[in-house]
């Protein structure tokens, strides 16, 4: 039988390990795809760590998966053998539970997360169901491509479905993996782009990011200047910090937004008279589906937007993984094979 190289988590908090697996047929409404890059998410911590139910160990992180569709499953008929393909977060769909019938198909009760629900990107090869596939466009490399499956469609998606206009102020917290992206897609849909982060040192890079203001939360009571600035219209908050989440409502202006992506447990802070007085509300966001990934990487070739990257090959996994753990990446580590 055909093996291929895939990274192994044994146990939660077990050192990355690579190894050979057996290289399965995908079964019926499946791919297999040989896998040239995936991304490096904060969230693979928390899978590293057990924190997510039902975890069948060993494990294999990756779920910002871009390559080539290398084998068809029973039943396939609208993707071929050699199709360049994203997978994201979103790794599957029933489209037979109440909120797929809805239409919500990001609170699909079987929804599939690649590492949670079957082996992630850490691999040579992944299979994976249709319903998960996005199409990558001929201007996007496979390395870039792949941080666009997490990282860009949730902040694509999650400025995009908002009440925002163009011409409107935008705030983005935080500037690393996910806001950096936030930036570049905040100007590029036109709006007035504020960044928010920690530190004089980050500003030059912000601005380089295409920011118009920047807010050192360290020197600025951050709500006051975004008021001073004319009150945002929506808060991007990439930042895994509830206080710095909260620290920017009343910087909204009239009947603003406050949209949290940055995943953290802790409580946010927000006072609900706050909320009834300027008519703000607080959303969370989900990423987006495989149609979703598309339109970003549709919407990212049109515009120029890309996610920084440092390149990793397979065989130093766990240095990439570790250099996302500890912060140093310079924005995404992506693993090519």
């Amino acid at each position: 039988m055909a093996t291929h190289k895939a990274i192994h988590v044994a146990e939660a908090n077990a050192p990355l390990t690579l190894v050979e697996v057996d290289t399965v047929s995908p079964p019926r409404d499946h791919v297999r795809i040989a896998v040239a890059a995936c991304g490096v998410c904060g969230t693979d911590r928390e899978f590293y760590a057990g924190h997510f139910p039902g975890l069948s160990w060993p494990i294999t992180l990756g779920h910002e998966i871009a390559g080539t569709i290398a084998e068809l499953g029973d039943g396939v008929d609208d993707f071929f053998v050699g199709d360049r393909v994203a997978v994201g977060w979103f790794g599957g769909n029933c489209n037979r539970c109440v909120p797929c019938r809805r239409g919500y198909f990001m609170q699909c009760v079987r929804m599939e997360v690649p590492s949670w629900h079957y082996p992630g990107g850490y691999a040579e090869s992944v299979v994976v169901p249709t319903t998960a596939l996005a199409r990558i466009p001929d201007e996007f490399s496979f390395a870039e491509a792949a941080p666009m499956g997490c990282a860009g469609v949730t902040t694509f998606n999650g400025l995009r479905k908002t009440r925002a206009k163009a011409g409107d102020l935008v705030a983005v917290i935080g500037i690393g993996g996910l806001g950096h992206l936030g930036v570049q897609f905040s100007r590029a849909m036109g709006f007035e782009t504020v960044a928010i982060a920690r530190g004089p040192e980050r500003e030059a890079a912000a601005k380089e990011l295409g920011a118009h203001y920047y807010i050192d939360s360290n020197a600025s009571d951050v709500a006051a200047e975004l008021q001073r600035l004319g009150g945002a219209a929506v808060v991007l908050a990439t930042a895994a910090s509830s206080k710095a989440m909260a620290d920017t409502v009343a910087g909204l202006g009239p009947e603003g937004e406050l949209v949290t992506v940055g995943v953290t447990p802790e409580p946010l802070p927000v006072s609900p008279l706050d909320l009834i007085n300027g008519g703000f509300s607080i959303t969370g966001h989900p990423s987006g589906t495989s149609r979703d990934v598309e339109e970003t990487l549709h919407f990212a070739a049109l515009t120029g937007v890309r996610a920084v990257i440092e390149e990793r090959p397979l065989s130093q996994a766990a240095e990439a993984f570790e250099r996302m753990n500890s912060g140093h990446a310079h924005y995404r580590m992506v693993l090519t094979v």
